[in-house]
């Protein structure tokens, strides 16, 4: 099947001439990575609008191989000289007799498994969302006086990409996110602390149906109310139960980047050479599922453009797949996954995360807290630091109790959860039904993506806690 001149964002014929000369050079693999971004930003502070930002960027990234070397640049410009000097630039130290034939360009049409109706490039809808935002202000500040101020944010992004390579693959694809966040304060006058909450997925502002205002600020001011009435953690190693949604950020960070081949390929993963082994309790199944419809961390290809795919990851504790993009699979033998990501054209795509999560189990809440004689329920995960390599994290707790006896007892502040990921992994012992998901963005070294997190409740059934009790 072809594609017009037209409706292509570079040109069939000067994308074909740029590898052409690219391959002339002796590349093993050639690819160009067409994208133009536009982005559309609202940001209020409390009741009033604090600014409205577009913007579109347009540019072409440029990927030349040389067996296992990947050689890299992007411009601006869609002059095929342009285009050519920097493929020049790059092959400078390693050019040599060609080897490889080019295949010529097939159009492989992406069948749209992600519908958005409002979208950016037909409606910015910017009157909307500042009325969602204000809403969502109100909401959070009619639930207390101490709820002094909030900040909030919406976000929407049209992505247009279209990749040519010396394999003859042709393709384009154009994805649409959307994200709305709105962050509440509690002072008392002497302490202030903080609570958000936050939605999004890859579809357009018809998400404004599904994420409601009220129920945003009400849920920002709860978490702020409960975060100022906390007391100090207790520390030392005792058992935790993570909360569902966004508490699936540890197994995101601590555990799913060692399952990258970005990590495997280097033997930097403790994991590398784990494959088929049992890395956790076997009540553990852990998924990363690029077809989950519509949800933030999805997408029709990767930015390789190979179809995305549901990859197991762990299947009853047994480690049963790397996230693998083509230079990963290349390197290590495991197949492609689908999940070559990148930032923007400024950005060489490796393998990275796009919704990862561990999948439900049996067990109820109440159940888990009722385990547990001394410990902490930590409701909602904030942020951390990983050790690459290693796994070991640093995670703040959002929202945290101290439970005793089996009972929730108060709420606690400033604690922070400290272990390794494959440490936690076989310390689980208990998973819930609650499953949910949550959005975030997850930077490495393709840079910053659109990735979706989660996880029922779990039972973690020793680690170390932070606290200053």
């Amino acid at each position: 099947m072809g594609i017009s001149l037209g409706n292509s964002m570079l040109g069939i014929q000067v994308s074909n001439s740029v590898i052409d000369y690219a391959l002339s050079l002796g590349a093993d693999f050639a690819e160009l990575f067409v994208e133009q971004n536009h982005v559309n930003t609202i940001s209020t502070l409390s009741s009033e609008v604090q600014a409205v930002r577009s913007g579109i960027d347009f540019g072409i990234g440029i990927r030349l191989v040389y067996r296992y070397k990947v050689l890299y640049g992007y411009t601006n410009q869609i002059e095929e000289n342009e285009l050519k000097r920097i493929v020049k630039e790059l092959a400078t130290k390693d050019r040599r007799d060609p080897s490889i034939q080019k295949t010529n360009f097939d159009y492989r049409k992406i069948m749209e498994a992600h519908p958005a109706k409002k979208t950016l490039s037909k409606d910015a809808c910017i009157e909307s969302k500042i009325a969602f935002l204000l809403a969502a202000d109100q909401s959070a500040r009619a639930t207390s006086n101490i709820i002094s101020q909030t900040s909030g944010s919406c976000m929407q992004r049209e992505q247009q990409i279209e990749i040519f390579n010396s394999e003859g693959l042709h393709t384009d694809d154009t994805r649409h996110y959307t994200r709305a966040s709105l962050t509440a304060y509690a002072s008392d006058g002497i302490e202030q602390a903080t609570g958000s909450s936050n939605d999004g997925g890859l579809r357009g502002w018809e998400i404004k149906d599904e994420i409601d205002a009220e129920k945003t600020g009400n849920e920002a001011a709860r978490q702020a109310l409960v975060n100022l009435s906390a007391k100090a953690c207790p520390s030392g190693r005792m058992p935790v139960v993570l909360g569902n949604g966004f508490g699936g950020v540890i197994f995101h960070e601590a555990c799913g980047h060692l399952l990258e081949t970005t990590a495997v390929a280097k033997k930097a993963s403790v994991f590398h050479d784990q494959m088929g082994e049992m890395i956790a309790n076997p009540v553990v199944n852990a998924v990363d599922d690029g077809t989950l419809t519509n949800e933030w961390g999805s997408i029709n290809i990767d930015d390789e453009g190979l179809a995305t795919k549901k990859t197991q990851l762990i299947k009853d504790g047994k480690l049963t797949s790397f996230l693998a993009d083509r230079l990963g699979s290349a390197q290590t033998g495991f197949e492609c996954t689908g999940s070559g990501r990148r930032q923007s054209y400024r950005f060489a795509p490796a393998s990275r995360m796009r919704n990862t999560f561990i999948e439900p189990g049996e067990t109820d809440l109440h159940e888990m807290i009722s385990t547990i004689d001394k410990g902490i329920y930590a409701s909602h995960m904030g942020g951390g630091s990983v050790q690459p390599g290693t796994g070991e994290f640093n995670f703040s707790v959002q929202e945290g109790y101290y439970v005793e006896n089996g009972q929730i007892q108060y709420p606690v502040k400033a604690a922070t959860l400290i272990s390794t990921g494959p440490a936690v992994l076989k310390e689980i012992s208990m998973v819930g039904k609650d499953f949910e998901l949550a959005c975030g963005m997850c930077g490495s070294i393709s840079g910053a993506v659109p990735t979706t997190v989660g996880q029922p409740s779990l039972k973690v059934d020793d680690i170390l806690v932070g606290g200053n009790a």
